[in-house]
């Protein structure tokens, strides 16, 4: 499906009313393929309504987000791929090389993975998190209100647009930056690790509600977070 089917299909623009469509591969790390189409990557359909955050991110924001610059990162990233000719691998085999590709690949490919991997973070299902990685937060950050400081000072220091990440490294959880559409998968990242939780501190992120208030959307972040998706990368 190309993604003006994809949008009508699983979109009904400005109702906040979201129609899954087709499945998608829930393992967002290793597939080459996604979707129905061989060797293109799709966007992750949303397991919630636009409105479904509400008041922590607005439904506008989420739509424009998700259907405007999600939908173009994914689209220039499968154009790339084409133009590449590098059909058939895996996002891991792709960001494990990024630095030998274009910046198109570097940076669109970042923003379909990193926006895929953030809207599986979210949920208006408010929890906490436990067991295991509740376990590891603690052991590694002395607890979950210290991993919390510190994630959120993370978030709103990062620098211009970019990422705050909660990572494994080594079988221990670290918290680190990426610029621009960066993350932990790719080879020119100073700090590498496996993806556990991540939030997006590019303005389009939250301007809408919160303007330049990155730290007041950083604090609303935590009423959203999916922590049975956390735990489920920690086990990965």
């Amino acid at each position: 499906m190309d993604k003006r089917t994809f949008l009508k299909s699983g979109l009904l623009l400005g109702t906040g009313v979201f129609i899954a469509p087709a499945a998608y591969s829930k393992d967002i790390f290793n597939s080459p393929v996604t979707g129905q189409k061989t060797n293109e990557f799709e966007q992750i359909p949303l397991k919630y309504d636009f409105n479904a955050l509400e008041p922590h991110i607005d439904a506008k924001t989420l739509e424009v987000h998700y259907s405007k610059h999600h939908a173009s990162y994914t689209s220039k990233f499968n154009a790339s791929l084409k133009e590449e000719n590098l059909g058939g691998k895996s996002i891991k085999e792709i960001f494990g090389n990024v630095s030998k590709y274009s910046a198109s690949i570097r940076n669109n490919g970042g923003g379909h993975f990193n926006h895929n991997f953030f809207w599986q973070a979210l949920s208006p299902n408010r929890g906490e998190p436990k067991g295991d990685l509740l376990k590891a937060i603690n052991t590694d950050f002395g607890s979950f209100d210290n991993f919390k400081k510190e994630f959120s000072t993370k978030a709103a220091t990062v620098f211009g647009s970019g990422w705050a990440w909660l990572i494994k490294q080594d079988n221990k959880l670290k918290i680190v930056q990426t610029s621009n559409q960066d993350n932990p998968l790719m080879d020119i990242s100073k700090e590498k690790g496996t993806p556990l939780l991540t939030i997006d501190v590019w303005e389009h992120a939250y301007y809408l509600k919160y303007q330049n208030r990155r730290p007041e959307y950083i604090e609303s972040f935590w009423n959203v977070v999916n922590w049975d998706f956390v735990s489920s990368n920690l086990k990965s």
